[in-house]
Parts: C-alpha cells; structure tokens; sequence
C-alpha cells in the first residue's frame, strides 16, 4: 500500500502499513512541531523516510516523542534533503494555528497594508527626528534640573523605541515576515518591551518626586539633586532591562505555512517540560499578567496616589492652578494609557486564548493594531512637551536657527555673533520653562 505526502510542492510516496489513519494532514506544521524549510526529492524515499511520515502522520504510539524519533531517521534517509538547517521546535496551540495563517490575496487588504506600511514609515521618521531634537534641546539647551533630567530620560526611551520603527515597518512591507534573522527579532523586540517598562517606571518616578516636592519641602530641597535623579534613572534603567529579560529569552523566529517567518513568543523554547499544553499556559499568563502589573497598573497606581496626595495639599495651602509641569506629566500619562491599555488588553486575551480558542481570531486581528498603537506612543510625546510647554517649542526653533547659522555663516560673522547668542542663552535659560519645571508648588 502507498501512502502519498506533499511537502514544500514535492510528492513522493513509499510504503506503509496497512489501513493507515493520518491524524494531520497539513504541511510543515504537524501537531506542535514546526517543520522549516524542508524539501524532498520526488523518488520513493527508503523506510527510514517512511518512518518518519508514520511518526507525523499518527504512526507512534500515543505520548511518543515525535520531535526526538525526527533525529536519528535525518541521518539515515539521502533523500531527505534540507535547503536550510532543519528547525523542529514545539510550538504552542496558539502560534501552531498563527503558523498556518495564509497571506491575504483580496485586493482591499493589500492597499490597507499599503497603507499601513506608509503610516508607519512616516511615525517612524517622526518619531526618530522628534526625539533626537527633544533630546538635544533638552540635554543641551536647557539648564539641567531634576525635572529635565526626568524629561531627558523619559525622551531616551522614546527614541530607543523610535529606532525599532523602520524595521517593524519593513516587517510590514515585506508582507508581515520577518527577514532579519533571530538575534535581531530579538534585539528589536526586547527594545519594545524596554521601552514599555522604562516609561512606566519613569513616569511613576516623576510622580512620586513631584508628590515629595509638595508633601515633604524640607526634605526634598535637602535632597533632590540633579545626581540623585540620575541615579534613580539609572536604577530605574536596571530594573526595566530585568523585566525585559524573559521577552528576549522566549522570542523566536517561527516559519508559517506559506513561507513567511513570525518573530514571536515561543514559551516553549526553554525546558518546555513534560506537560506541553499546562507549560504554554502558565508561562504565557505570567509574561501577560507580569507586564500587565508591573508596566502598566502599578505605574497607573502610584501616580494616581501622587497626584491624589498633590491635590490634596494643595488644596489646603488655596493653589488649585495647576503647573506646566503638572499639565505636561498628565497629558504624557493620559497618553501611555490610551497608547498602551489596548496592548495589554489584548495580551491578556492572548493568554486566555491558549484555553479558549474561540478568542484567537480576535486575538489574531487585533494585536497588530494594538502593538502599532503602543509604538506610536514614542511619537506622541515630543509632541506633548512642545504644545504643553511652549517655551520648548521658542528653545527649539532657537536651536535650530543657531545649527542653521553655524552652517551657512563665515567664520568672521559667526565669530561676531557668538557673544551675542551667548547672551541670549543665558537669558532663555532663565525663562519661564525652567521656572516652571523648577516650581515646587505650581
């Protein structure tokens, strides 16, 4: 009896037992094995091969391990050829039904992802030039105080962020696959996620700072420094690449179906256990409830209580105007919640849905969008500091005058003008920006 089989276009056939009953008929993916890049000659393979389709088709006995009976049947079977290393990985039920989406052919869909790819082209631009310039009238232009240092950290987060959109954006382009390799899906994504805990952690730590100010004057004139803030930045930074650390353990490079590669979760990539279904389960829920907590409510939390605790003293002291400042960390906060919410949202349903299936498909169509909505939060702060606080907006366009300037002016007139804007940067220095990022009870 024959037994035919299809992989990567290429039938052959060989001899089986009697009455086989396939339990999967799919290509590359079969069971929650990932099969990469495997091609086979047309020619009748030898019983090793054989051995190997009874394996996928369902020839094992139940529990046996078909990843491991794979190995010693590659060494035995010429025919059996590979056009790249051979990639068997366990996949969880979710990515395993994610590696046999096919790409869309409708025509309406290729203009959205049309554009799509321009939209996120253009936020990446944006977003690279606006941070850049943030952090260069911030860090140089400005006189540094605990509050610009906040602002400056807050920015080189963004920008770390921004430095991953043109690659997602080829992503995209190239029909959602990733061709960079799996160190750099790894590498970019743990960036995503670096610049999710940080801003968190950053934005809980102005918060608490401000709430100080108000709370506690003494202390914090005897103890709020530019160094310190630095530190807490510093230690801030350590703990946001900790959290960071299992995203960029558990992410992987997956072949779909029809020959595109996913840069995604793989929680089983690390001692993936006896139990497979229990082990994607848990550790999926754990990344999405950790980040859930620890970059998103924890942060929400305590800037809520800070800002409580601000209102309230100032309310007993009759200041109820608030600051620039105050104005600028609200409308930076109301913007990570609107930008982030959705994303961890849909992480938790994606974790759900290793239970219940029936919220895949939802899962499936809505993290893309989710995921672009966190990455354009990088875009919108700059924006923020420059319509909240105005004088940022006159600081820059100062600095870009003078860059202008140094540019197309001779050596003799620039020279006669550097006195000149000397002085007025001391002036602007002593503007209203940095007094009221300076004020203490504004």
């Amino acid at each position: 009896m024959l037994l035919e089989y299809q992989c990567d276009n290429s039938p052959f056939s060989c001899p089986t037992s009697p009455n086989p009953t396939p339990k999967h008929t799919h290509t590359h993916t079969l069971g929650r094995i990932a099969i990469s890049s495997l091609s086979l000659t047309p020619l009748p393979p030898p019983a090793g091969c054989c051995a190997v389709l009874q394996c996928l088709l369902g020839g094992l006995p139940p529990g046996a391990d078909c990843l491991q009976a794979w190995k010693p049947v590659l060494l035995l079977c010429p025919e059996l050829t590979m056009s790249a290393n051979v990639s068997l990985k366990l996949l969880c039920p979710v990515l395993e039904q994610m590696s046999r989406i096919q790409s869309h052919s409708n025509s309406s869909i290729r203009y959205m992802d049309h554009a799509s790819v321009l939209l996120h082209g253009l936020a990446s631009l944006l977003g690279l030039l606006e941070n850049g310039l943030i952090l260069f009238v911030v860090g140089c232009r400005m006189r540094q105080t605990v509050v610009t240092t906040w602002v400056l950290h807050l920015a080189l987060s963004d920008l770390l962020a921004a430095a991953t959109l043109p690659f997602f954006t080829y992503f995209l382009a190239v029909g959602h696959s990733w061709e960079l390799g799996t160190a750099f899906c790894k590498l970019h994504s743990s960036i995503f996620f670096l610049n999710m805990f940080a801003s968190g952690f950053l934005l809980s730590a102005i918060s608490l700072d401000r709430c100080l100010q108000v709370a506690r004057p003494v202390w914090a004139q005897n103890h709020r420094t530019v160094a310190a803030a630095h530190r807490v930045c510093l230690a801030l930074w350590a703990l946001a690449v900790l959290n960071t650390v299992p995203y960029f353990v558990f992410r992987d490079t997956i072949p779909r179906q029809d020959g595109r590669i996913m840069c995604y979760y793989n929680v089983l990539l690390l001692n993936p256990g006896p139990d497979r279904d229990a082990t994607c389960n848990s550790r999926q829920a754990a990344l999405a409830v950790s980040k859930f907590l620890l970059a998103f409510v924890v942060p929400l939390a305590v800037i809520a209580s800070s800002h409580a605790v601000v209102s309230v003293q100032l309310r007993h002291r009759g200041r109820r105007r608030p600051s620039r400042f105050v104005r600028l960390v609200a409308a930076v906060v109301t913007a990570f919640a609107l930008c982030w919410g959705p994303y961890h949202v849909f992480s938790l349903l994606e974790a759900r849905a290793h239970a219940d299936p029936s919220l895949r498909p939802l899962v499936w169509r809505g993290l893309p969008f989710v995921t672009s909505l966190a990455f354009i939060n990088s875009v919108v702060n700059p924006l923020l500091y420059v319509f909240t606080c105005p004088d940022v907006l006159h600081k820059l366009r100062r600095s870009l005058r003078s860059v202008l300037e140094s540019v197309l002016l001779d050596d003799s007139e620039l020279g006669g003008r550097s006195a000149q804007r000397a002085r007025a940067r001391s002036q602007d220095e002593r503007g209203p920006l940095n007094r009221a990022l300076s004020s203490t009870s504004g």
